[in-house]
């Protein structure tokens, strides 16, 4: 874990200077990581909570939050009873936290420029067994990753003024219309209105979305949706 957790400069990434303090963030994990009973683990949850990966009293979120997420998981599976509560409050706490303008987006493996809560959520749906094994607020997690949902486009076909969208869904697309977000290489634009074509099969992450009123054009394969709402997101 101390490997996985220096393996990050967490001075690197960024935040706001004014809230920010990268030093609370390994300080904050190597102690929640060797934590042996409550009080030691509520000692590391205020490093990471006050300045660490988010900042409680003001109810923000900073990017190292996305990279934290697989380390939280990692203690709350590893770690004492004490550090797994905290991990998994941390871990929900930074979902549902706003970024400061300026610090709203990370770079990850799937794209550049996405936002932080939707980062976060690809983390917790990639141990989703993890999660649903560690009871009601591990499923709670899970059903929150859920509405951050991420779309990856592969192949378009035109539909009369529409756009059919095949690709991979993950998370759980809302009903109805929705605004999303266009990610292409950090390049963003907003789609007023996109909706689920048909009903998933059970099991499947192959999806249909259609986009209203855009041509094929403007829906390059390799580009990525995002909830519009979640790049919206300012505290």
């Amino acid at each position: 874990m101390s490997d996985a957790i220096d393996a990050v400069n967490w001075g690197a990434v960024p935040g706001h200077p004014g809230w920010y303090e990268p030093a609370r963030v390994a300080r904050g994990l190597r102690a929640l990581a060797d934590a042996a009973n409550l009080v030691q683990a509520a000692e590391a949850g205020s490093l990471l909570g006050g300045g660490g990966i988010v900042h409680g009293h003001s109810a923000a979120v900073f990017p190292a939050a996305a990279f934290a997420a697989p380390l939280l998981l990692d203690i709350a599976k590893q770690g004492h009873p004490a550090a797994r509560d905290t991990a998994l409050g941390l871990l929900d706490e930074a979902l549902s936290s706003y970024p400061h303008a300026g610090y709203t987006r990370v770079t990850t493996p799937y794209g550049a420029a996405v936002p932080i809560c939707c980062a976060i959520a690809h983390h917790l749906r990639a141990r989703a067994v993890l999660l649903a094994g560690l009871g009601k607020r591990g499923k709670a997690l899970l059903a929150d990753a859920a509405e951050h949902w991420r779309f990856e486009i592969r192949e378009c076909v035109a539909d009369g003024n529409d756009t059919a969208v095949f690709g991979a869904l993950a998370g759980c697309f809302p009903d109805g219309v929705h605004a999303a977000e266009l990610n292409l290489a950090g390049e963003f634009t907003v789609l007023d209105e996109v909706a689920l074509e048909y009903p998933l099969t059970e099991g499947s992450h192959e999806a249909c979305l259609r986009v209203m009123g855009r041509h094929p054009g403007e829906l390059p394969p390799g580009a990525t949706l995002f909830p519009a709402e979640c790049g919206e997101l300012v505290h």
